[in-house]
């Protein structure tokens, strides 16, 4: 083998080596920009529900005095949400703003009058709109971040997300229940109010004129 072939051999081998790289970095490319786009397709209904939550607890105090806790929690998990650019920290943000709400809806049905407000029900269907398009839309946000976070991880794809710092996505979890009108199993309000009955009483006691 003369010096020409193997000058030759090596040159072939670099683009060779080169173009394999460059498919790998294209392919990773993808993935990651096609788990962005369905991110700000399912963001915009994200955002649309937090800027619901003001409301709807600036009309639930009034009604939930013993109940502090969960709407602080909401307010909490809003302005975060709002003041947070990192779509991994806005995802996980958002599954708990999915749970904080369930919660509060499953506490709201221990109060009559706050269920009978019709500013209540109507930021209520409002929010459920918005959990049913937010929950038909994860799917495809949940498909394309499952795609990228294993081909990150994927021999020889991996050698290329070590080298450009590629961290896994969060994958957004919407509850079942927010899918069927956010209605969900009094069991955990019943048990709750089995096990403190003195908090029925002063549920009871705090109701006003209905509005």
């Amino acid at each position: 083998m003369n010096q020409t072939t193997v000058i030759v051999f090596f040159i072939l081998l670099a683009v060779a080596v080169t173009g394999f790289l460059i498919s790998l970095y294209n392919k990773l490319v993808r993935l990651r920009l096609n788990a962005e786009k369905t991110y700000r397709d399912i963001d915009v209904a994200l955002k649309q529900r937090a800027d619901e939550i003001p409301n709807l607890v600036s009309i639930a105090k009034h009604y939930m005095n013993y109940e502090k806790e969960i709407l602080t929690r909401l307010t909490e998990l809003r302005v975060s949400y709002q003041n947070t650019t990192d779509p991994n920290q806005k995802t996980g943000l958002a599954n708990q703003t999915s749970g904080a709400l369930q919660t509060f809806f499953a506490v709201s049905e221990n109060y009559p009058d706050l269920k009978a407000n019709n500013s209540f029900l109507e930021l209520q269907k409002r929010i459920t709109e918005l959990e049913n398009k937010i929950a038909d839309r994860r799917e495809f946000f949940n498909e394309s971040v499952n795609l990228y976070n294993i081909g990150i991880h994927e021999f020889p794809n991996v050698m290329i997300t070590m080298l450009f710092r590629y961290k896994d996505k969060t994958m957004l979890e919407i509850p079942e229940s927010a899918k069927n009108n956010m209605k969900i199993s009094g069991f955990n309000t019943f048990y709750s109010l089995k096990k403190d009955p003195e908090k029925k009483d002063r549920i009871n006691s705090q109701q006003g004129p209905k509005k």
